[in-house]
């Protein structure tokens, strides 16, 4: 199975905080994901990008914040997480990039 250029622009980024790294030590990894992706489809891009095999993908939206930029206010866009969990004795080095 080939990445096709969908395949990338479902996953946008992996997500490199502390709670991403406590889960990694469980095989899961955390990306960013664009808001219309459906799990299957994230399952499948993983699969082709990277050449692993997917045991389940759990999804999380958050929304946007109301901030303000120099007085003025406004509003952070909603983001889409997914924590895909990987079948045993598949990895992902997310430091290297896609």
């Amino acid at each position: 199975m080939s990445a096709k250029p969908e395949h990338y622009d479902l996953i946008k980024k992996p997500i490199i905080t502390e709670k991403a790294t406590m889960v990694s030590e469980n095989g899961a990894v955390v990306f960013q994901v664009s808001m219309d992706a459906s799990k299957p489809m994230i399952k499948e891009a993983v699969e082709a990008i990277f050449s692993v095999k997917v045991k389940a993908v759990n999804t999380v939206v958050t929304k946007g914040k109301a901030k303000k930029f120099r007085g003025r206010a406004g509003e952070r866009s909603d983001k889409k997480k997914a924590y895909v969990m990987l079948e045993e004795g598949n990895t992902i080095d997310v430091a290297t990039g896609l």
